[in-house]
């Protein structure tokens, strides 16, 4: 089908346009395309290099696309850090998609469930999407695609690494055939850290099944976390009271997760339907430091017993109303229900970390948090080329949110939209604007606080140009955006505990350009720039009782400069290679800029060497082991994830 409907595009473009193909993608429009006729900023990350580079999680993954930083590290546990897009960190603000579905449904990204085994690429596009997903996703979607059920080949891979990691995986067909195809795709891994109590266990399995124009997917996760701790400011920097690696959370610490997800698909030869159901069920208990000290009760935790259940379902229709006009029509429907009851109690913990083990404390307070949230919209999105060189993208949504916490309730009803051309100026070089005007309800941090009001809904208008093309063997894209964000969801504390609050206006600026050039057959360099200049325009919050305005402030952990680069030697002969550089510049940790941090450079490496189907491989992350903070928590006041340690993994990889 998805050959059918690219001929169709194909057809309609002009041969300027044809000439300018590059990869597919679906992420922006739901059907195939080709990313140079998509009037926006859009990057494709191919699974085979990320098996040549064994990149195994979204930081390493998202390593080289423009713009974008997933440095570890977030409240939501030491499986995988919030992807940083536009020079903003916050988990609710981009929208996570696997297989066609929202991962994470109504409410925020499901980061720690995510496995990149059997991956067949990943799809980056900038920016919200204010159309085909509603109000979901302000700076951008993360589109991970598995391979097809019964895709020909496969792979398995075990490995082994520093602080006694290790995994297995395998990603395999089970059947093809014209009437039935299946593929399973399965792994287990244990990942410790250096840092104190720190590690995770994951389970995941993927059964695909395709059959005619129907698929279906079983997806299922176990995961049990034993969450590091933030390190607490001191002022304009990390306090060298406490030890590089302490972990100061209550000796049963840990955020385990049971998710179970299903899918089915229809695709017909104009039409499509999705209709998914998950269910995730959570156990937590954690804490954080409330001041560096060593008093009696220096730290608060909490524990939390929740239950979300999320659907989800889209239905649209494909129209080709002229052969220079294309329309697809849908509507879809997000469904979201979590109750969480929790509890918070004091305790004592060294600042050297390590709170005594199996001690019970007896919970302050107690909280219920109820929260049914439905978003739904129908939606239209046209492609029209008026002439040989131009395309013009259209695209209408009416949004319908609701939503019902404890004793509040909100409803709206609102518009958002996009408007976008493209036009090529050679066969090898096209323009391209667009313009995108989106919502989104405002997120919930699922703390311990039992949130009974609902905060004001989040809106963002937005700005793109650049410009795409192609030398020889170098691919390249360039775009400049800007960005008004009203009611931006930030955390603050109140009363010691962690709640969240709107925090104005603010305003993005940015320059992001990639490129990949293929020097010779299987030898790739790859490079990527970014400059985000993010500030607040209208904010007034209170520090230490006195209101401050933030207006012309630089917004805390976004840095100017991002640069990514890597030489990627695999030719599928005997051996491969590969170097990856990330730099961050500087950055401010607090929102008042009285603290700034100083930029900082990763290197990572890894070799391998293939002998019939097998291959084995050295990969190391960090490998100058820096340790600069990288996120923000939520959850612990003036606290900092810093970026993990060096490690070093050692794999043996059999292709099917």
């Amino acid at each position: 089908m998805l050959r059918r409907i690219l001929a169709g595009v194909l057809l309609c473009a002009t041969p300027a346009f044809a000439q300018l193909k590059e990869s597919i993608e679906v992420t922006a429009t739901r059907i195939a395309e080709d990313v140079s006729l998509v009037p926006a900023s859009v990057t494709i990350i191919d699974g085979e290099k990320l098996r040549a580079r064994n990149a195994t999680d979204l930081a390493s993954a998202l390593a080289l696309a423009s713009g974008v930083n997933a440095a570890g590290g977030s409240d939501a546990g030491p499986t995988s850090g919030v992807p940083e897009m536009w020079g903003l960190r916050e988990v609710d603000a981009f929208l996570l998609v696997v297989d066609g579905v929202p991962w994470g449904g109504a409410f925020n990204p499901d980061l720690p469930t995510i496995d990149l085994t059997g991956v067949d690429r990943i799809e980056i596009v900038r920016g919200s999407a204010p159309v085909m997903y509603g109000a979901t996703s302000f700076i951008g979607v993360i589109h991970v695609i598995h391979r097809p059920a019964g895709a020909e080949g496969g792979d398995a891979r075990a490995t082994v690494g520093s602080y006694g990691s290790g995994s297995m995986a395998m990603a395999m067909p089970i059947s093809q055939s014209t009437g039935l195809r299946q593929s399973i795709i399965a792994d287990a891994e244990r990942r410790d850290f250096s840092d104190d109590h720190t590690r995770y266990d994951r389970l995941h399995a993927l059964y695909r099944l395709g059959a005619g124009a129907f698929r279906f997917d079983a997806d299922a996760s176990l995961v049990r976390q034993d969450p590091a701790s933030p390190h607490p400011r001191q002022g304009p920097s990390l306090s060298a009271r406490v030890p590089l690696d302490a972990n100061h959370n209550p000796a049963d610490a840990r955020l385990d997760e049971n998710r179970v997800h299903l899918a089915g698909t229809w695709e017909g030869k104009n039409a499509a339907a999705t209709l998914a159901v998950t269910r995730s069920d959570y156990d937590i208990v954690r804490g954080f430091l409330t001041g560096v000290n060593e008093n009696a009760n220096n730290a608060i935790g909490f524990t939390q017993d929740r239950e979300v259940t999320d659907v989800y379902f889209d239905a649209h229709t494909v129209r080709q109303f002229s052969p220079r006009l294309r329309a697809i029509i849908g509507v879809d429907h997000l469904y979201g229900d979590a109750h969480a009851d929790s509890s918070v109690f004091d305790y004592f913990v060294p600042l050297a970390g390590g709170a005594s083990e199996g001690e019970e404390e007896e919970a302050e307070e107690e909280g219920e948090l109820d929260d049914t949230r439905n978003f739904s919209g129908a939606y239209l999105s046209a492609e029209w080329t008026p002439r040989p060189r131009l395309r013009v993208d259209l695209g209408a949504r009416i949004n319908h949110t609701s939503e019902r916490r404890n004793e509040d309730s909100r409803t709206l009803t609102r518009g958002s939209g996009s408007i976008g051309a493209t036009y090529a100026v050679s066969p090898r070089l096209s323009l391209f604007a667009d313009y995108r005007n989106t919502f989104k309800p405002a997120a919930i941090d699922f703390g311990p606080e039992s949130e009974g009001d609902i905060l004001d809904v989040e809106t963002a208008e937005s700005w793109e140009a650049g410009a795409k093309g192609m030398l020889h063997r170098l691919r390249w894209q360039v775009s400049a955006f800007r960005m008004n964000f009203a009611n931006l969801v930030v955390p603050n504390v109140r009363n010691g505990l962690p709640v969240l609050e709107n925090a104005g206006h603010l305003r993005f600026n940015g320059v992001e350009a990639e490129a990949g050039w293929e020097i010779s057959h299987g030898f790739d360099l790859d490079l990527a720039y970014s400059y985000h200049d993010t500030r607040f325009r209208d904010y007034v919050r209170a520090f230490d009782g006195v209101p401050t305005q933030l207006s012309g402030r630089r917004f805390e952990m976004s840095p100017l400069h991002l640069v990514g680069a890597a030489l990627t030697y695999a030719p599928g002969r005997t051996w491969n290679w590969n170097a990856v550089m990330n730099y961050s510049g500087e950055r401010y940790l607090t929102k008042r800029n009285t603290a700034r941090a100083k930029p900082y450079t990763v290197w990572s490496a890894g070799a391998g060497r293939a002998a019939g189907r097998g291959e084995v491989r050295v990969d190391a992350r960090n490998l100058f082991d820096v340790r600069p903070p990288v996120a923000e928590s939520e959850l612990g006041d003036a606290q900092y994830y810093r970026l993990a340690a060096r490690s070093i993994e050692i794999s043996y990889r059999m292709r099917m």
